[in-house]
């Protein structure tokens, strides 16, 4: 059963390391953004999809945890006011 699950693993991680190199292949367009006035240098398509998904990756979780740190605040805050009797 292990060798199982760890044959499946490796295909898909097989599988999605194929996609990924067959979508860097079909997406060498090359492309400037510009925001705010400011533009980028030309960068082929592929780049900028991947590295907006991996800023996305990144500040996903940063925010995940900045609303569950405000809302232990919340209990913490109000957990003090219940035992003051407020």
């Amino acid at each position: 059963m292990r060798s199982l699950t760890r044959l499946l693993q490796v295909v898909v991680v097989l599988t999605v390391a194929a996609m990924c190199l067959l979508f860097v292949l079909e997406n060498s367009q090359k492309v400037a953004l510009s925001f705010l006035g400011f533009a980028s240098p030309e960068w082929p398509i592929s780049a900028v999809v991947l590295l907006a998904l991996l800023l996305g990756l990144a500040v996903g979780p940063l925010i995940g945890w900045f609303i569950a740190i405000r809302g232990r605040r919340r209990l913490r805050r109000a957990a003090i006011r219940q035992k003051a009797g407020i």
